[in-house]
């Protein structure tokens, strides 16, 4: 991926910043996904040339929300690479969860969140937690804007039973 115009200055300091704080942990996340040293730099480069494009609408650089979206994009990729390597493979298990909710927490609504497939809770997460517009979640997540309406409508019917099951309305 290559810049397509220059950086803005304001947005130089930015990502300079984002990148020191960031980059052992995209690298790590990259690296348990590709079990490849060259891939995850190159996935940790990429990620950081697509936060790139939506620096505007990054909140400040130590904020919970900035690492999941960080996470989610570094994640999205590194699988997307994952793919192009083993086509018919299976992912990899036990990916790390992008989001930065505990699992640990007494909230009934995060509990189910939580409890949802990988994919539908990031797209939950990053659709109301974070406030991404359904074109900014499927560039996020690689899909078709039809798909991500799609996956939106599978995961709010499977929040909604979970919840019922759960006792909260």
């Amino acid at each position: 991926m290559a810049l397509a115009r220059p950086i803005q200055p304001d947005h130089r300091a930015k990502l300079a910043a984002l990148y020191q704080r960031y980059k052992g942990l995209l690298f790590h996340l990259a690296q348990g996904i590709l079990q490849n040293h060259h891939e995850a730099e190159e996935v940790v480069h990429d990620s950081f040339l697509a936060a790139l494009e939506t620096m505007d609408k990054l909140d400040e650089v130590d904020s919970p929300r900035t690492r999941a979206y960080l996470v989610t994009i570094a994640q999205n990729k590194a699988i997307d690479r994952y793919r192009q390597r083993r086509p018919q493979g299976p992912l990899p298990p036990d990916l790390p969860d992008p989001g930065s909710l505990e699992e640990e927490t007494e909230d009934g609504l995060t509990r189910c969140i939580l409890r949802l497939p990988q994919r539908e809770r990031q797209l939950i997460l990053l659709r109301f937690d974070q406030g991404y517009s359904p074109k900014e979640t499927a560039a996020l997540l690689g899909l078709s804007l039809g798909a991500t309406y799609k996956l939106e409508q599978r995961a709010k019917k499977k929040l909604e039973a979970l919840c019922q099951k759960e006792g909260i309305s």
